[in-house]
């Protein structure tokens, strides 16, 4: 997918595809046969119960047949990221040397695109070994705004990816996130409060604090992933391209009243644009709005083409 003897940089042909910088240099370890088995039948048990451990999850390995250990599934859960949902102390992997922040959602009412958004990391098994991949969601639409592919549990993709949607979209009023060590790492808190964002983080164990991020994972790996073992990377960016276009535009959600992310999101910015635009009727003088005549109207137009490109 990267070539390196094109004279297009590196860095763009990675920006262009949307992965991280360090995968076009990653040399892959080999995963044994039985142990990528594990790991997808692994990830399947944590997203039909996510408060099981190793523990748990090696007894219900070992129940279909799998002689596996508690050690080599902790080892596995550790390697796809991956942990219990329950509520236990240091829980969270944070570096002991990042700033945690509260979890600012409690009772909040979320009804309008941009209010919050919420990001994580999943990992999507292929063929032959895994990568990770990053999302960031609109928490009033469930629309999904950017994600990226990595090779490697790293800050950089995650950085790509928050600063490509903020400078796409306008920054919303919250992001919310796990405490996890990328999502408190120096860099990317200090990037959310270069624009002004607040910070908001789920408490130690509250898996249901975000709780819709982890529902679209079950969307993503039940009608997509699972569906397909990907050969390559490549063919992994093409096959959830694919899928979350059809999430966004197509998919209608319950939650929803049946529409689609992609509607609910431009409706609620369409309505405010629209309110917005009346009260500055309001507000100025008829004399003036005669002057601005259609200009005002035609601006409209353009932002809401430009937000939803």
């Amino acid at each position: 997918m990267i070539d390196h003897t094109h004279p297009l940089p590196v860095r763009r042909q990675c920006q262009l595809l949307k992965l991280a910088r360090s995968t076009a240099y990653y040399q892959p370890t080999p995963v044994s046969e039985t142990a990528r088995a594990l790991m997808r039948r692994i990830d399947e048990l944590h997203l039909q119960y996510p408060f099981a451990g190793a523990r748990m999850l090696r007894d219900l390995l070992r129940h279909e047949g799998h002689a596996v250990g508690r050690r080599h599934v902790a080892t596995l859960m550790r390697r796809m990221g991956i942990e219990a949902l329950y509520r236990k102390p240091s829980l969270s992997r944070r570096h002991l040397g990042h700033q945690s922040y509260l979890y600012l959602l409690r009772d909040l009412a979320i009804s309008r695109s941009n209010h919050v958004w919420a990001a994580d990391i999943t990992y999507i098994p292929m063929r032959r070994g895994f990568v990770y991949f990053f999302a960031v969601l609109d928490r009033a639409s469930r629309r999904v705004l950017v994600w990226r592919f990595s090779n490697a549990l790293t800050t950089d993709f995650c950085l790509d990816a928050v600063q490509e949607v903020v400078n796409r979209y306008a920054p919303p009023e919250i992001f919310n996130t796990d405490q996890g060590c990328q999502f408190t790492s120096q860099e990317f808190t200090g990037l959310l409060t270069h624009h002004g964002i607040q910070i908001s983080m789920d408490g130690k164990g509250c898996w249901r604090d975000n709780v819709f991020v982890e529902r679209l994972w079950r969307s993503i790996k039940y009608e997509e992933v699972y569906l397909h073992a990907y050969e390559t990377i490549g063919a992994a960016h093409q096959g959830l391209e694919r899928y979350l276009t059809f999430y966004n535009q197509a998919r209608p959600h319950q939650a929803l009243d049946g529409q689609t992310p992609a509607q609910v999101y431009s409706g609620n910015l369409t309505t405010r644009l629209t309110a917005a635009w009346s009260a500055t009727r309001q507000l100025f003088p008829l004399d003036l709005q005669d002057a601005l005549g259609h200009q005002v109207p035609h601006l409209q137009h353009h932002r809401v083409q430009r937000l939803f490109a």
